[in-house]
């Protein structure tokens, strides 16, 4: 990938709200090696607000085309539908993507262009691993095989849309993978990584609880497969920003980031 000012990578950010913003404020605090060159959001004055608290100004732009201008690489911090509108785009014009809306790549026609032009244009689609741990498991037992993969995750009834008003637990969802994002696409992101990582969106089940008595997002994923069973358990800390979004996930966007501005990368 193409780089300047003494190696460091050319960010383009699109969607300037909570994620955006974190991911934004830790380049502009020097906790990773990148620039942040230019922002844009649908809302214009969320990109002028979020600009205007960095120290280093980036240039607010008023349409995904000026995000390609002086970039190496987009970070897609918006939506589905942005990463539908958004990334063919960006590959096409020979930018890398860094993609937190995994759930729209559970399309295998969305995905199969993407990969195609990402190939031809000499880019790559960078997706972290986000609210999760032990992505980099699956990713190693789906080598061998994995029988079956199943994310149940609880989390206060005010971070799932719709259900606000549970008084008790209650168990709002039971499906794969590609029904979940559908129908939480602002929640359960981690299903998408899952799948991808692993068996795919049919094969891997999702559980989803609305609990009153849970304080934090709580993702639990079972693994089955010829090395082995994998059992993990994370209780994320919901974002300042955002409780419907976790921490972790701001992080695990900030650190791929680092990976790529680095030399070394650790983990499959």
């Amino acid at each position: 990938m193409r780089r300047i000012d003494g190696g460091m990578l050319r960010v383009g950010l699109i969607g300037c709200g909570n994620i955006g913003s974190v991911i934004a404020e830790a380049i502009d605090s020097r906790k990773v090696r990148c620039r942040l060159v230019s922002v844009y959001d649908k809302d214009t004055n969320m990109a002028k607000y979020l600009g205007l608290r960095l120290k280093d100004k980036p240039k607010v732009v008023n349409s995904f085309q000026g995000l390609l201008v002086g970039t190496d690489i987009i970070v897609e911090a918006a939506s589905q539908k942005a990463v539908r509108d958004y990334a063919p785009k960006a590959l096409a014009a020979g930018k890398s993507i860094l993609i937190m809306s995994s759930g729209a790549l559970l399309d295998k026609n969305l995905l199969d262009h993407l990969v195609k032009s990402a190939s031809k244009n000499n880019a790559r689609i960078y997706i972290p691993s986000g609210a999760v741990s032990g992505v980099d498991g699956i990713k190693s037992a789906s080598v061998g095989g994995v029988k079956s993969v199943l994310l149940q995750t609880t989390k206060p009834p005010k971070s799932l849309a719709g259900y606000e008003k549970v008084k008790r637990r209650k168990v709002v969802f039971e499906g794969p993978a590609s029904e979940a994002v559908r129908l939480f696409p602002a929640n359960v992101n981690v299903a998408a990584v899952l799948s991808l990582a692993g068996v795919g969106s049919e094969k891997t089940k999702v559980r989803i609880i609305a609990d009153p008595s849970a304080k934090r997002n709580i993702h639990e994923i079972f693994v089955y497969g010829s090395s082995g069973r994998i059992y993990s358990r994370i209780e994320n800390i919901p974002s300042p920003g955002n409780p419907r979004t976790s921490y972790l996930a701001c992080l695990s966007a900030i650190k791929t980031l680092a990976d790529i501005g680095g030399v070394v990368s650790v983990g499959t």
